[in-house]
């Protein structure tokens, strides 16, 4: 099976991680987004950069993030 196979059905083959943040806190902003997702990162003085470091290196808090953007997606 082919990479594009693999992703065919992977609704966020392509989007970059940085994108998906920055989603995220244009339309939740930080302050919610630290209380939807209790990352510390999102709470005390966050920036993307410092996110996106820790999100990289932690898996379950990627797969949160992963799993809070695509429920804003549907319910666009």
């Amino acid at each position: 099976m082919s990479e594009s196979e693999k992703n065919k059905n992977n609704p966020l083959h392509g989007i970059k991680l940085k994108d998906i943040l920055e989603a995220l806190v244009k339309h939740y902003g930080w302050k919610k987004l630290g209380k939807l997702i209790d990352i510390r990162c999102f709470m005390f003085d966050p920036t993307v950069n410092s996110s996106l470091k820790f999100l990289r290196k932690t898996p379950w808090a990627r797969t949160k993030v992963e799993e809070l953007y695509l429920k804003m997606v549907e319910k666009k």
